[in-house]
């Protein structure tokens, strides 16, 4: 059974993804890189910001700056100060969880909790974040995953992982920790032996399942 919660945050937990990726198609329009939001999360969706640059880079044969990152950062967090919502159905399905839980993203630790500081979400996680900075290495590495749970206090197998993205759920699996799907526009294949589902409200039974 289920004795620990380890959230995605960015597309899991706050509806995030867009603005991020409206952000970069943005800032890459700018070093000449035309491509749109919409591909960049079908494309690059969860995985290191640093590895997905590299590819774009190559791809189309342009330098970014050395300051692309910082620049980005900023146009996505004056985007989330105007659109940041709550993923719909996550403050009424935490308001009943009765579980420790605990976010591990590739992100920045700092940026995950500006986005639950933002949204209120972060009264319901205690500052129990971890960053795939905390162990260099990004999913879908297994490390942060054993990270949290460990942190936590918890076996991997004693866990379970909400995750959004493909590479999310590899780095889950990798980890020896279960891992359920949250694919609420269908866009991803079914993933043997792991659960997916469209909206928060059917998450508590597959945690007590």
């Amino acid at each position: 059974m289920t004795q620990c919660v380890i959230f995605d945050c960015d597309g899991t937990l706050v509806d995030s993804e867009y603005l991020c990726n409206l952000g970069l198609q943005e800032q890459l329009a700018l070093s000449g890189v035309v491509i749109s939001a919409e591909q960049l999360i079908k494309q690059y969706r969860g995985e290191r910001l640093a590895d997905t640059l590299a590819t774009i880079s190559r791809l189309h044969d342009v330098s970014l700056s050395d300051d692309f990152i910082p620049l980005y950062r900023e146009r996505v967090d004056a985007l989330f100060d105007q659109e940041l919502k709550v993923i719909d159905g996550v403050e009424e399905m935490l308001e009943q969880l009765r579980l420790p839980r605990c976010t591990a993203s590739n992100a920045p630790v700092e940026k995950t909790r500006r986005q639950l500081s933002q949204t209120g979400l972060d009264r319901y996680f205690g500052g129990k974040n971890y960053s795939a900075y905390d162990v260099d290495a990004w999913k879908p590495d297994p490390k942060l995953f054993l990270h949290a749970a460990a942190s936590m206090g918890f076996a991997p197998e004693q866990c379970l992982v909400v995750e959004d993205s493909p590479v999310g759920v590899v780095a889950a699996q990798a980890a020896g920790i279960p891992v359920v799907h949250y694919d609420p526009e269908g866009q991803f294949d079914a993933v043997p032996g792991v659960p997916k589902f469209g909206h928060m409200r059917e998450l508590l039974p597959l945690i007590m399942a």
